[in-house]
Order: C-alpha cells, then structure tokens, then sequence
C-alpha cells in the first residue's frame, strides 16, 4: 500500500510541476514556448509509467495480468533480435509496401474519377461497402489468394488504405470554390494546368488526413492479418503465440514496439505535412 501512496504523491508533484510549466508566460519566446510544448508530454508520459509502476507492484497484482515497465523494458532489452525480426517482416515489408501501393492507387484512381462522372458514381459507392468490412473477413481471403508471407498482409494494407484516400482526395479536389475556377478559366489554363497550381494545392489537406489516418490503419491491419496465417515471424503471429505461452510481457514489448514504430509513422506525416502545406490556416495557426 506504500508504493500506491507513493504513486499518488507523485503524481500530485507532477502535477503541479505541469501546472506551472503551463503558466509560464513565454511572450515572444518561440524556443521557450516549443521547449514548455514538448517538456509537458514527456513529464505526464514518465508520469504514467511511474504510477503504473508503483500501483502494480503496490497492489500485487499478477504480472501474468499486467506486467510493470520495467519487466516489458528488460524484455526488450534481452529480445531485440526477435523484435527487429518481428519489425522488419510487419512493419518494413507489410506495412510500407502495402501503404504506398494503397495510397497511392487510391490517389491515382481518384484523378481518374475526377476525370469521369461514370466512374465517381460507380466506384465511390462500392468504395463506402469496401471500407466497412472488417479486416477479419478479408485476411483469411487474402491469405488464400498471396500465400503466408508478407505479400498476403500487404494485401491486407492495401484494401484498407485505398478507400481513405480516394474518397478524401475526390472531396479535396472539389474543395476549389467556382471562383477561383472561373479565374482560371479566364486565363486559358488547361485542366493539367488548374489540376497542378489550384486543384491539388486546395486538396493538399484531405489528402495528408488520409495520409495521417492511413498510417495507423496499416499498421493495424498488417498486425491483424498476421493471425490468420504469416511464417513464424511478425508483430501479429508474436503476440498470438505468446498470448498462448502466457509470456505477457513479450506480448507487451511488441505492442511497445508496435506503438512506437506507428506514432514515428505518424510524426514523419505530420512533418511532411507541415513542410508541404505550411501556407494553410491551420497549419500557420499551429506555429504560433
């Protein structure tokens, strides 16, 4: 009951240390102001492991349940082998292959369906009945139809990856209003030319949201399919089998592997993001 204590203590001196992190009045101070954004996270993030330290041990409670930090930490440490493994053959190989050839066919079919009302009416629809299937109907058909390794998970990545952002890429290509259409009109300018200096700079953020929403889902999906049949390797067949063993801290070492490799995914979009549309109000909004 003494580490549970403790753990509310500090969590009380954190607290109040966050609190006055944000009272801080940075005025004109941008790196002051950046340093305070990105010190909070991290202090409520060590927070939380230290309290889940604390209450686990203090409470008891079976690691077999919910192992501490620090057991999932040391078995990262001595399994880095088998993690990179698992990495590589989810992550680089499934996750990578199957985003970029879903995100990018659903980016050049949506150019195809800006070109042609038949196909706008025709496979939008479909892709709305697409998209809600679950991932669990179509990695067992996927499986079937690319084999065990990775090519079949890939699959998987691309079915879920597609839809996102064809249907976010036609409605960012509509976001131009007819006015500034009109004004491209008056200058004679080819559909090539609007597509290029109007269209796709107006949908540069739908598309980055579907860039941004795919990036999760991919790795979701590429994890999931691997229980339906995958060599023996892979985050998805690691934590199914060890779930079996009752290893649950290996289980929570690839779920920590697994969530630091997804928001580093995330965070390269959101940089890439704000490199490419850092004229929109949002993101100039973000910056100050």
């Amino acid at each position: 009951m003494t580490l549970v204590i403790a753990a509310l203590v500090f969590w009380l001196v954190m607290w109040w240390v966050n609190q006055r992190l944000v009272a801080i009045d940075t005025g004109l101070n941008v790196g002051l102001a950046r340093s305070i954004n990105l010190l909070v996270p991290v202090i409520f993030g060590i927070t939380l492991f230290v309290m889940w330290e604390l209450i686990v041990r203090g409470l008891e409670v079976p690691f077999v349940l919910l192992p501490p930090p620090s057991m999932i930490g040391a078995r990262i440490a001595s399994s880095l082998p088998t993690l990179w493994a698992d990495f590589q053959q989810t992550f680089i190989k499934s996750v990578i292959s199957g985003y970029i050839l879903g995100c990018g066919s659903g980016f050049i079919v949506a150019l195809l369906i800006d070109r042609s009302p038949f196909l706008q009416r025709g496979l939008l629809p479909i892709g709305n009945f697409v998209s809600a299937l679950p991932i669990v109907g179509v990695a067992p058909i996927m499986v079937m139809w690319f084999g065990f390794d990775w090519q079949s998970k890939a699959a998987v990545v691309v079915v879920m990856t597609f839809f996102p952002m064809l249907v976010n890429t036609v409605q960012g290509l509509a976001a131009a209003n007819h006015m500034e259409r009109d004004l491209m009109n008056t200058y004679a300018a080819s559909w090539w030319q609007t597509l290029t200096k109007l269209r796709l700079p107006a949908a540069a953020p739908f598309i980055f949201n579907a860039l941004k929403i795919n990036s999760t889902l991919a790795l979701i999906g590429a994890i999931v399919a691997e229980f339906f049949g995958t060599p023996i390797v892979g985050m998805g067949f690691r934590i199914s089998t060890e779930v079996g063993r009752m290893n649950v801290d290996m289980v929570w070492a690839e779920i920590a592997v697994a969530a630091l490799a997804g928001s580093a995914f995330y965070g390269a979009v959101v940089l890439i993001e704000r490199a490419v549309t850092f004229w929109h109000p949002s993101i100039r909004s973000n910056q100050k």
